[in-house]
């Protein structure tokens, strides 16, 4: 079974592609996960990586000590190891994912189901669109076919806003869906949470359990 491992060292990382970037020597925690990324962290910025590549992508090492990743690309990340003070590689199994509650379930379900309700052209890609780092609940197109990511709540808090901010880095990376915007739907939004989405762009959409329920039971209605 592929492994995720997980390297603690004090090392300097170049990349050299499109651009070239340089991280002096420095402590920092790499990550090789099981589909073949690999991403260097460092201690001060949350779940984002300073540096990273992603699948599919090869990882050479060499004897002296210098990891060289390269992508489909030809892009290159090396990684010049000075010390290793930790190395360790442990199987995770398959990830259940994140079970949303039963509203949430069902809001996501009467959501894809009426895709109209976000507006109107709009229409539905799919739900649980799994992406590297989850499933994003709905990706769905707008009227101009502008791709959408849609992340649903019960409640909308700020956690849920950077979820979504998550999301949306990931998929703009991809030349097939981007531009890739984003809507933070809820039963209700707090104030804080519709400030920070509108900062970064995120559109917000309070949703009416009760009306969208009576607007399925009236679809299905036979007589």
């Amino acid at each position: 079974m592929p492994t995720m491992r997980l390297v603690i060292a004090r090392c300097s990382v170049d990349y050299a592609g499109r651009l070239t970037a340089h991280l002096p020597s420095a402590p920092r925690l790499i990550l090789v996960k099981a589909d073949g990324s690999v991403s260097i962290h460092a201690d001060d910025r949350a779940y984002k990586p300073l540096n990273w590549m992603s699948p599919p992508c090869t990882l050479k090492e060499g004897d002296d000590r210098v990891w060289t990743v390269v992508n489909k690309a030809g892009e290159k990340l090396i990684i010049t190891m000075e010390e290793i003070l930790h190395d360790s590689s442990h199987e995770l199994g398959v990830d259940p994912g994140l079970i949303k509650d039963g509203v949430e379930a069902h809001l996501q379900e009467l959501l894809a189901d009426r895709i109209e309700t976000l507006g109107d052209g709009y229409t539905l890609i799919r739900r649980e669109y799994p992406t590297a780092i989850g499933p994003v609940d709905i990706l769905c197109r707008d009227a101009d076919g502008t791709t959408v990511a849609v992340e649903i709540k019960r409640r909308g808090e700020i956690d849920g806003v950077e979820q979504l901010t998550r999301y949306l880095e990931l998929l703009n990376r991809d030349p097939h869906l981007a531009p890739v915007k984003g809507v933070f739907a809820a039963q209700e939004i707090k104030p804080q949470a519709r400030v920070l989405a509108t900062d970064r762009g995120i559109g917000c959409l309070v949703l009416d359990y009760d009306a969208m329920r009576g607007i399925e039971d009236d679809k299905l209605r036979l007589f």
